[in-house]
């Protein structure tokens, strides 16, 4: 390849994609393993993959998370530590829906009948006497005819990125983030990965397309800038971007494919509202636009007390809005804002950033869910190949999938089976 100055290197481990589960394998190798040279590649302009922050410019100290925005799981989740570590701020305020949490809907009776009618769907799936088998799509469990379907199914997206109709009982009961509460890091979760990303050495921009792992000696990766030749290679990239090939393994890896395809992203974007007074609305508070659709956006008032709305939309209503723009997903937020406060909040918004994930090239959506009968699915995407390619990332997590710290997880067991790779070789 004429120009190709990196053609012919070796490394002992290659690993493919910067977020979560990459830095986090990254690190661990660069502490057990000093001895190996590691290289990150990374094919977007940016450490943190699909933890994304961006700054608001009225307050310094406060990043936005076009991303994962929680720490799920606190108390024993990795990147909780891992914040003071790096100087970070960790913000105990309590979520909407833990204990404390603020939320605008009065303690109504129709309040107290959705919630009921939610608890109960909830007891549903948790009931459901579920295995590979005998697996349901979660719509299976709603009472035809409830009217708080609507809600129930608002809430389920927001939880799988993806309608009711495609999404797995049986994968829903395996998830466990940890004990709670769920907490923010003040200046971004974004900001969090990819500082810890920092001492990696990674190159940005560079896309891998072929993986070539027919030679026992080697491993030939071939990327937009040319060849490298590596020990051990770690696939992170999303499922998305597996499934759709973007990746040539050669030979073939089909059971890697095909679990990448029953695992695929949902759709969940984050659309950011600046807010001129920001009196107009409660701080820390968090409402549902709707109680009665499940097409509906949930918004965070004035998060950290910042004069901004965060409005968070999932599953189909996701793709909608993201294929048309964010004169659309404003149009909607501002209708369904005004149908709370009156006609005149609209004048005090305006748009300040929006994620478009599904559109995002190297990752193409959100987080992973399990069609009915893929939860099994999961560990079949961990497991290496031949001891040499080996695969982490929020979609080979059994029960933490979905989540920043779930990714870290699997970025750290697999960085744990090379490292033994490489003791047992010769």
């Amino acid at each position: 390849m004429p120009g190709d100055k990196s053609k012919g290197a070796m490394e002992d481990v290659v690993v493919i994609g910067a977020g979560a589960a990459g830095i986090a394998a990254a690190r661990r190798l660069q502490a057990i393993r000093p001895d190996l040279s590691i290289l990150l590649l990374e094919a977007g302009d940016r450490l943190g993959g699909r933890a994304w922050t961006v700054g608001l410019p009225e307050a310094a100290d406060i990043g936005l998370d076009l991303g994962c925005g929680w720490l799920h799981g606190a108390r024993t989740n990795a990147w909780t530590a891992i914040a003071g570590e790096v100087g970070l701020t960790v913000d105990r305020t309590p979520a909407p829906w833990n204990d404390g949490g603020r939320r605008l809907q009065r303690d109504d009776a129709a309040v107290r009948a959705a919630r009921q009618a939610i608890g109960a769907y909830f007891e549903r799936l948790e009931g459901h006497e579920g295995h590979e088998g005998n697996d349901a799509a979660m719509a299976d469990m709603l009472e035809p005819g409830n009217p708080w379907n609507g809600q129930i199914r608002a809430v389920g997206t927001y939880i799988t990125g993806a309608e009711l109709e495609r999404s797995s009982v049986v994968d829903y009961n395996r998830y466990d983030p940890g004990p709670g509460p769920d907490w923010r890091v003040r200046e971004g979760y974004g900001t969090l990965v990819s500082l810890y990303g920092k001492p990696v050495q990674a190159r940005l921009g560079t896309e891998v397309t072929r993986i070539d792992h027919r030679h026992a000696g080697r491993i030939a990766i071939e990327t937009n800038h040319g060849v490298l030749n590596a020990r051990a290679v770690l696939a992170t990239v999303s499922t998305n971007v597996l499934a759709a090939g973007k990746i040539d393994f050669d030979p073939p890896l089909p059971d890697k494919i095909e679990a990448a395809a029953r695992l695929p992203l949902g759709l969940a974007d984050k659309l950011f509202l600046r807010l001129v007074n920001r009196e107009a609305l409660p701080a820390d508070t968090h409402m549902l636009g709707s109680t009665r659709r499940g097409a509906t956006g949930t918004y965070q008032l004035r998060p950290f007390g910042a004069p901004v709305v965060e409005a968070y939309f999932a599953g189909d209503l996701a793709h909608d809005l993201e294929g048309q723009g964010r004169g659309a997903a404003f149009s909607f937020a501002g209708d369904e804002l005004a149908a709370h406060f009156g006609a005149d909040i609209r004048k005090e918004l305006s748009v300040l950033a929006m994620s478009a994930w599904a559109a995002a090239p190297h990752i193409g959506g959100s987080y992973s869910y399990a069609e009915p009968g893929a939860s099994d699915l999961r560990g079949r995407l961990a497991a290496p190949h031949d001891g040499r390619i080996f695969f982490a990332g929020e979609a080979c997590s059994t029960s933490r999938y979905s989540t920043a710290h779930g990714a870290y997880e699997t970025g750290v067991a697999a960085a744990e089976l090379i490292a033994g790779s490489f003791s047992q070789s010769p």
